[in-house]
C-alpha cells in the first residue's frame, strides 16, 4: 500500500492540527505540558527541544495508530464501506460532531491531565509520557478527531491514515515543540480568552462544511 494522496492532505491536516491547538481544548494544556518540558532542559535549547519532538512523537503515534485502526475498520466492510448510505453516515456523523463544536450540545468527557514534577526526564520517558498524553486529551478532542477518523475509515488507505494523523498531531504539537525548545522567547503568547472560541468556531465550520460535502455527495450517488 501507498500513500496515493494529494501532498496537499497531509499539509491541510497540519495546519489544522496548528489550528486545533489554539482551541479551548488544547491551548490551556500548554503551559502545564511545556512546564515538564522546559523543567527537564535544564536551561538547554537543544535538550528543550529533542524532549519536545520526543514528547509530540509520543502523541502522533499515538494517533496515527487509531488512524490505522479507523482504516483497518473500513477495510473490515470490504465494498461495503464505499456504499453512498455509508458516505451518508458518515457525512451526518461528521456533522453531528461539527455542531457539537458551536456548543449546540457537548460531549462530556472527563479530563484531568496531571504530569509528573521535574525528575530528569529522559528521552524515552518523554516519549512514553506523549504517548499517555495523546490518550488523556483525545477525549476533548471528539468533534476533531471523531471527524478525521470517521472519513479515515471510508478512505482503505492504512499508511494515508497513519501519515494523516501523524501530520494532524505535529501541526497541534509544533507550539510545544517551539515553545520547550525557546522557552522565555514565547513568554508573549496571549492568555486564553475569547479568541479561542473564534478558532473553535473556524474549526467547526470547516468540520460541518465537511459533513456536508460527504452528505451532498452521497445524496447524488444514491
Amino acid at each position: 500500500m501507498h500513500l496515493s494522496a494529494s501532498p496537499f492532505d497531509f499539509i491541510i491536516a497540519f495546519c489544522g492540527g496548528l489550528l486545533a491547538s489554539f482551541t479551548p481544548c488544547v491551548y490551556p494544556l500548554i503551559p502545564i505540558s511545556v512546564g515538564y518540558l522546559i523543567g527537564n532542559a535544564q536551561n538547554s535549547k537543544t535538550k528543550g527541544l529533542f524532549l519536545g519532538l520526543s514528547y509530540v512523537t509520543g502523541m502522533a503515534i499515538t494517533y496515527s495508530f487509531l488512524g490505522v485502526l479507523a482504516v483497518l475498520s473500513g477495510n473490515i466492510f470490504g465494498k461495503f464501506s464505499s456504499h453512498p448510505l455509508v458516505n451518508l453516515a458518515t457525512g451526518v456523523l461528521i456533522l453531528i460532531f461539527g455542531l457539537s463544536m458551536f456548543d449546540l450540545f457537548h460531549f462530556k468527557f472527563p479530563l484531568n491531565v496531571k504530569f509528573p514534577a521535574h525528575t530528569q526526564g529522559s528521552y524515552l520517558s518523554t516519549f512514553l509520557l506523549g504517548l499517555v498524553s495523546g490518550l488523556m486529551i483525545s477525549p476533548c478532542l471528539t468533534p476533531i478527531l471523531g471527524s478525521i477518523l470517521a472519513y479515515l475509515s471510508i478512505t482503505k488507505n492504512i499508511f494515508y491514515g497513519g501519515f494523516l494523523l501523524f501530520c494532524f498531531s505535529y501541526g497541534m504539537g509544533l507550539i510545544f515543540i517551539l515553545i520547550a525548545a525557546f522557552g522565555a522567547g514565547f513568554v508573549g503568547l496571549p492568555k486564553p480568552g475569547r479568541w479561542m472560541l473564534v478558532i473553535k468556531r473556524i474549526c467547526a465550520l470547516l468540520v460541518v462544511s465537511s459533513g456536508a460535502y460527504f452528505i451532498f455527495t452521497a445524496i447524488k450517488r444514491l
